[in-house]
């Protein structure tokens, strides 16, 4: 049995090639299963984190002040719900730091 080396090669490289773009294709059609959303309160903002679906967190105040106000801004919210988000991504505790608001600007 005679095989052709050319051939061969080649219907190998096809295989590796499906498998890649397929491997490609489940990367990149994953959705990110946890959402951040803002939401306006009576005297500013605050935000929302979800699980499919699932609130999971509803913050309306800013974490770790006396006072209890909302954030002045939606942007304020947005930026301690991403931060929120990711410490939940790496298995970290969601609390939020008084140096953590600092560091990320937020009026107070």
């Amino acid at each position: 049995m005679i095989i052709n080396n050319k051939q061969y090669f080649w219907s190998n490289i096809q295989k590796y090639l499906i498998f890649f773009i397929l491997l490609l294709f489940i990367a990149c059609s994953k959705k990110d299963a946890l959402i951040t959303a803002s939401f306006k309160t009576n005297s500013g903002w605050g935000y929302t984190i979800a699980y499919k679906e699932k609130v999971l967190i509803k913050q309306s105040v800013i974490p770790v002040i006396s006072d209890t106000k909302s954030f002045q801004t939606e942007d304020d919210a947005l930026k301690v719900a991403g931060l929120v988000k990711q410490k939940l991504k790496q298995n970290l505790s969601p609390t939020v730091t008084k140096n953590e608001l600092i560091l990320l600007k937020i009026k107070l």
